[in-house]
Formats: C-alpha cells, structure tokens, sequence
C-alpha cells in the first residue's frame, strides 16, 4: 500500500525527484527518462505514469540549463514512437489469441468488424488525440493492434502523435516552465494536466451515451 503514496508524491512532485537525480547521477537521468515515457505508451498495464507533467518539467529544466533541450526531445521522442509501437505489437499479436477468435465465446466477429472499420477510418486522429490525454494514449495503440489497423497507417500517426506531444509539451515548459509564478504553482499545474483531459473524456462519453439513448428512443 506504500506504493500508491510514494508514486502519487513523485506526481505531484516530479521536479524535485527529477533535480535531485540529476544531482546524484547526471547524465543517466536520460536513461530514466526514456524508460518512464517508454513504459507508460508501450506497457497497457502501466497507464498511470506521469507524461504530461514529466515532459512539461523536462522543458523547464532545460530551459534552466540543467539539461540539453535537443537531446531530450530526440530522446523522449523517441521512446514515445517506440513505446506505442510496443503496445500496438502487443495488442496486434496478443489480441486475437487471447480472444482465439471465432472459438471462442469472447470474440464477436461483428464488434471486431466494426472496431476495425473505426481505426480505419477514425483511426489516426484518435491515435493523435490520445497522446494529450491521460491513460487513453496507453490503451489507444493497444486497442489499433487488436483492431487490426494498418501498420502503415498506425505508423504515420504514431510519429505525427508524439511530434506534437513531445516537442509541444517540452516546449511550453521550456518557455514558460521557469516563469515564478508557474514554479509556485507548479503542483496545480499537474493536478491540471492529469484531470482536465480526463474530465474532457467523462464529458465526451456522457454526451455520446446521451446522443445513442435519444437515437433507441426516436428509432
């Protein structure tokens, strides 16, 4: 139970975790970072890591000098490409054996159909719009996997996804992240950057839950 206390304060207090391991082991805080972004894109069972708000400190710390603003971005770009290209593998090859398609009772060749058909058509903004919100951008590559959507196609919007999310993040807070009164306020700022998006995906899916109940009632 220790855990859930100890993850939520490295959360909410990502700054100074991140200051204090730079202090103790330098350069290596690269390696750190690249395994955080790549474990909670590639693993499904890690959603829970902090992206946003680890990536928005990474720019204020360059912008403060105690790291290399190119190195990180090339790095953590890359371990989000990589992480949703893990996660699109794991859901590509695991999905129809743990289903075991049309033996078993699990599989519904007509969802499946249509979850196909979705990431066809809708895919690749959904791909693009997951990485800005929390928990979605682990389960949106792994869904496109089992969904079967087209490599190539997943490819282009994985690279565009985590271009925007990546350099955009950083960015803002290599620009903005060392302004005093956004340090002072930096544990609100966290606490907006996990539960806005959230609250945004609650609201979406009342309202497309709302719109199916008036479609069955007027049908």
């Amino acid at each position: 139970m220790d855990f859930i206390p100890q993850l939520l304060d490295f959360i909410l207090h990502v700054d100074k975790h991140l200051a204090l391991f730079i202090q103790n082991y330098g350069l290596w805080v690269y390696a750190l970072l690249f395994l955080v972004i790549f474990v909670e894109t590639g693993v499904v069972i890690m959603p829970f890591l902090p992206g946003d708000s680890l990536l928005f400190v990474v720019g204020a710390m360059c912008g403060a000098g105690l790291m290399h603003y190119g190195a990180s971005v090339a790095l953590l770009l890359a371990a989000a490409i990589l992480g949703n290209q893990s996660n699109y593998t794991i859901g590509h090859t695991l999905g129809p054996k743990v289903f075991a398609w049309q033996d078993s009772r699990l599989f519904n060749k007509k969802a499946f159909d249509q979850a196909h058909a979705f990431y066809e058509k809708y895919g690749g903004i959904t791909i693009v719009a997951a990485r800005f919100m929390p928990f979605l951008r682990t389960f949106a590559p792994f869904v496109a996997g089992v969904a079967q959507m087209t490599r190539t196609r997943f490819l282009l919007f994985d690279v565009l996804g985590g271009t925007l999310w990546v350099v955009g993040i950083v960015s803002v807070g290599y620009f903005f992240g060392n302004i005093p009164w956004v340090k002072l306020h930096l544990d609100k700022i966290i606490w907006a950057l996990i539960l806005v998006p959230g609250l945004l995906i609650l609201a979406g899916a009342w309202r497309s839950r709302s719109k199916d109940r008036k479609h069955k009632a007027s049908a």
